[in-house]
């Protein structure tokens, strides 16, 4: 499996960059987590470490630790920044990360070779990766953190127009260089992460959600002309949005009581009129982590986590997952 992506699937690649402010590699980040703080935006495992138990893989290194070469990069590798988006700029509030632009040309210039040197693979790339899964789960902080926060001046349709655009050539790419098998990961409900609600029992920020939604349907949209655009491809598309929601309307009957707090302490920022993004370094946090939806003030809690990627693997509705599971697309 390689991964590509923002924080939600990142484990742990802006820990080795000096200049960024997104990192998650102290505590309470990883309470949970059998290594303690790694890197995870969240208290325990995330939705990749979650479908690799299931595809029985190991933990996926991480493109930025130089140890990542030789054998440790054929199961796969996770090449995620936290804080990137579709866009080059979104990064911008973060000060450094590693653009998809640039972990799709560190899976090129970097990972592809060294798989090749590893695998003693003369044949096409298309052989080589046929049967790794892509998974790429981006686009949330190109709203949160660039178009919500810049208010550019252009429509929403239009901007999500140019990210599903933008988002479609970097699979291509992927597909140029031999991917054959996607997972595109849906964006969450933006509009009820705590960071933007101004109150803890507020509503969702309807203009946010809807903007998800326009963003998740553009996406979908992908894989109905995946066949003309990517010949023998195949395209999974999880509506984490979905799932996410399921649980916020009605949380007692999903085994959650809190839907609208962060776990964690966060450490609260002027940007947005809800609680703060991140966990404050060794802050307080709740004591049944399990029954909260969200972690810090944008990530889900390792529990929405195993929900996500438990339904990404196995369900059958076509409202979770489209047009087929994961588990399904593993075996294609």
């Amino acid at each position: 499996m390689f991964v590509f992506g923002s924080s939600l699937v990142d484990n742990g690649n802006n820990n080795f960059l000096p200049n960024s402010t997104a990192k998650a590699d102290f505590l309470p980040y990883g309470i949970d987590f059998p290594h303690g703080p790694s890197g995870r935006f969240t208290n325990g495992k995330n939705v990749i470490d979650i479908l690799c138990r299931l595809l029985k893989l190991p933990l996926l290194p991480i493109f930025s630790d130089p140890s990542t070469k030789g054998c440790k990069v054929v199961h796969g590798v996770n090449f995620a920044s936290a804080s990137s988006g579709i866009l080059d700029d979104t990064g911008f509030v973060s000060r450094q990360v590693i653009t998809l632009n640039q972990q799709i040309k560190n899976f090129e210039e970097v990972t592809v070779p060294e798989l090749e040197k590893e695998t003693g693979n003369n044949g096409s790339r298309e052989e080589l990766l046929s049967n790794y899964l892509f998974v790429v789960g981006t686009g949330g902080n190109d709203y949160s953190f660039n178009y919500f926060l810049r208010n550019p001046n252009v429509s929403l349709q239009a901007f999500t127009a140019n990210l599903t655009n933008s988002l479609s050539l970097q699979l291509k790419k992927l597909y140029s260089l031999g991917a054959r098998k996607f997972v595109l990961m849906s964006i969450n409900p933006l509009g009820c992460y705590p960071m933007v609600k101004p109150t803890s029992e507020g509503k969702c920020i309807e203009a946010l959600n809807q903007a998800a939604t326009l963003f998740n349907n553009g996406l979908k949209s992908l894989i109905d002309v995946s066949n003309t655009d990517m010949p023998s491809s195949n395209l999974v598309f999880v509506n984490s949005y979905k799932i996410m929601e399921d649980i916020i309307k009605n949380p007692t009957s999903k085994g959650f009581r809190d839907a609208d707090n962060p776990c964690c302490e966060v450490v609260p920022t002027a940007v947005f009129r809800g609680s703060g993004v991140l966990c404050k370094k060794d802050g307080n946090t709740c004591v049944d982590r399990n029954a909260h939806v969200f972690f810090d003030g944008l990530h889900p809690t390792e529990a929405v986590n195993i929900q996500i990627a438990t339904k990404a693997f196995t369900s059958y509705l076509q409202t979770e997952v489209y047009p087929i599971n994961v588990n399904q697309l593993a075996k294609l």
